[in-house]
């Protein structure tokens, strides 16, 4: 299934500096798999050393957040935009 990746500007050091790119993967899982063997480190800056999507990243398939999902398991329709977002922190 191929997805468009929308890329934070922190992480388009990995995608020569495009912020959209294409990947390949029936679940988010696939596609972090398929982005990394593009963009090699990718995937180890959405995901963390026990294999969970980093705390402060944020990661939709489509309008929805793949915590209140299925994970790294969510579905990754043909065609649909995959949003990764870092959170921002913040305060008075």
């Amino acid at each position: 299934m191929a997805v468009s990746v929308r890329i934070p500007t922190i992480l388009r050091t990995y995608t020569g500096g495009d912020s959209e790119v294409s990947a390949e993967g029936a679940t988010l899982a696939e596609v972090l798999d398929d982005l990394d063997a593009r963009f090699s480190g990718i995937k180890s800056r959405v995901v963390d050393e026990d294999g969970k999507l980093r705390r402060f990243v944020n990661v939709y398939v489509g309008n929805d957040d793949v915590r209140f999902l299925e994970d790294l398991a969510t579905p990754t329709p043909d065609g649909v935009q995959v949003s990764v977002i870092p959170a921002v922190a913040g305060g008075c």
